[in-house]
């Protein structure tokens, strides 16, 4: 997914489904780095990816939290 889709598509999700969404980040994350430590990992860029994508969530709940503060 492009970071542009991504960016629309997070923008339109309310705060639970922004912390769902990172939870689900996080649990591909720690697959992927095992895969990585176990030398099954096939798509290394998948694990930058994903790295951006649990920043980009988590900048959207920081921006949702200081507007509503």
């Amino acid at each position: 997914m492009s970071a542009k889709k991504s960016r629309e598509k997070l923008k339109d999700m309310t705060p639970d489904q922004l912390e769902d969404e990172l939870i689900r980040l996080k649990k591909e994350q720690f697959n992927l780095r095992f895969q990585a430590a176990t030398g099954q990992l096939e798509n290394t860029s998948r694990v930058r990816n994903v790295r951006r994508d649990v920043a980009r969530v988590k900048t959207f709940l920081k921006q949702r939290e200081t507007k509503t503060a």
